[in-house]
């Protein structure tokens, strides 16, 4: 049997808890838009006993994501594939959130699911922010689940888009459909797909916001909803290793929420408040 292979696409707090928990005997590829993020995460995983090699990688770009697909092939059988990369709406514009979060994933599930092996696995990082999008319309939601790749960004209703946080919950929403669209075409190789939606997690980033600006507001949400605290990364982890292991086979084409309950409390909860913001 040949060396087999986990691919991680975003080298973040959420990601590395990830491919910890299903990469032991396995070659990790370490996919990143920062090179230095990848190095990093790939000299801890190192220390810890793991076999890592990196790759510099926009989400974005086709281009960068069939240079990934060819790599990971080159170093054995693609066993997992973990997308933990994205842009946020207050770190890019319309465009790039649209280009990154909603084409590129759309790009990465299509062209890594031409090339999973028999039995392997994927997990899709969305958000709980796509749950937070009013119901689309059938004609919407079948276009951003089977437009070809190529023709998504020309769709009438993106190019309307002027808000980042729509774009972000439109982009988070068409990972949802996606991969139910993708999931029968990752079965015809006996392979699984499927997206997590995180609420708020504690990462670097997620603390920031914790001690900025916004922080009343943020600490406000989490106060009021169910679990009255943030997620960590390892819970995270938790769960896709579950999907992403042999326990995980009977679910395809799924997404799961783990947000502490705060949507549930966004739609019927004390957090319908952020409705009028939102």
């Amino acid at each position: 049997m040949g060396k087999q292979v986990a691919v991680l696409v975003g080298a973040g707090s959420i990601g590395q808890a990830i491919i910890r928990r299903v990469s032991a005997e396995k070659h990790i590829v370490l996919a990143d838009y920062n090179i230095d993020n990848a190095e990093q995460t790939a000299k801890t995983l190192e220390n810890a006993g793991f076999d890592c090699s990196t790759l510099r990688c926009d989400l974005g770009s086709k281009d960068d994501i069939l240079r990934l697909v060819d790599y990971a092939n080159s170093n054995g059988d693609i066993m997992n594939m973990v997308n933990a990369a994205g842009v946020s709406p207050s770190q890019a514009s319309v465009e790039r959130i649209l280009q990154v979060d909603l084409y590129g994933t759309s790009v990465l599930l299509e062209e890594f699911g031409k090339a999973i092996s028999d039995g392997g696995s994927g997990v899709i990082i969305s958000s709980q922010s796509g749950h937070r999008l009013p119901p689309l319309s059938q004609e919407q939601s079948e276009a951003l689940a089977v437009t070809p790749v190529d023709e998504l960004l020309d769709l009438p209703f993106l190019r309307a888009i002027d808000d980042t946080l729509k774009a972000y919950q439109y982009s988070k929403r068409s990972n949802v459909l996606r991969v139910m669209y993708e999931a029968a075409r990752w079965g015809q190789r006996h392979a699984t797909v499927n997206s997590i939606s995180p609420g708020i997690i504690i990462t670097p980033l997620a603390n920031d916001e914790l001690h900025g600006p916004r922080k009343d507001g943020y600490l406000k949400m989490i106060e009021s909803m169910p679990a009255h605290r943030a997620g960590t990364p390892d819970e995270v982890g938790d769960l896709a290793e579950f999907i992403l292991s042999s326990r995980g086979r009977f679910i395809s084409g799924a997404d799961i929420l783990i947000d502490g309950g705060c949507t549930a409390s966004y739609w019927y909860g004390d957090l319908q408040y952020l409705k009028k913001t939102h």
